[in-house]
């Protein structure tokens, strides 16, 4: 049995422009006009699921998908850090950005460690791999990350290395608790692959 997972990272938000932790602000038109031009060039689904995110779930909606935010999805809790921009909070608190940056296990912010995230999502991926056929999520960039650094045995540390742009598809197939890796290509019809 193959397993295909296919990862969608939201539209532009003003968020992500100001590199702002998520504040659940809205996609731009202009995102959500680039979402809708794409609709129909992901393949087809066995299952689609979102984040909670709400430029997630309005990603999805401009792709012309419809499924269940599912909480296990979400991105990174913050805590504290939570809408506010990550110069904000590099002035008021560099040594715990510092922290955060470079110790998978930190979370000064009082929110969830990377290395929690990545395991979350680890849980995620070995439900995913007992399921048959596509899935296609729309999901933050560091659930993607978390998924690649598990999908691949990465170090947790790693984590911060993947950049993950918006408005594109991981994928990912798997096998026997195997899986390969498809990173980061725009919405496409499937002749254009």
């Amino acid at each position: 049995m193959t397993s295909r997972v296919y990862l969608v990272s939201p539209a532009m938000s003003a968020s992500t422009r100001q590199a702002r932790f998520d504040d659940g602000g809205s996609i731009d038109q202009g995102a959500v006009a680039r979402a809708r031009a794409a609709a129909g060039a992901l393949p087809p689904a066995a299952r689609v699921l979102t984040s909670p995110a709400v430029r997630c779930r309005q990603t999805a909606a401009a792709l012309g998908l419809d499924g269940p935010a599912v909480p296990e999805l979400a991105g990174l809790d913050v805590g504290r850090w939570r809408g506010r921009t990550l110069d904000e909070v590099g002035a008021a608190e560099p040594e715990a950005v510092g922290r955060w940056l470079t110790d998978p296990v930190s979370a000064p912010h009082g929110g969830e460690s990377v290395r929690d995230l990545c395991g979350r999502l680890a849980n995620w991926l070995t439900d995913m791999a007992r399921t048959d056929g596509r899935t296609l999520a729309v999901v933050e960039p560091d659930v993607v990350r978390a998924v690649v650094v598990r999908a691949l045995g990465m170090p947790d540390a790693a984590f911060w290395r993947l950049d993950v742009p918006p408005l594109t598809v991981t994928e990912l197939s798997g096998r026997s608790g195997r899986w390969n890796l498809r990173l980061g290509r725009p919405p496409a019809p499937r002749d254009a692959d």
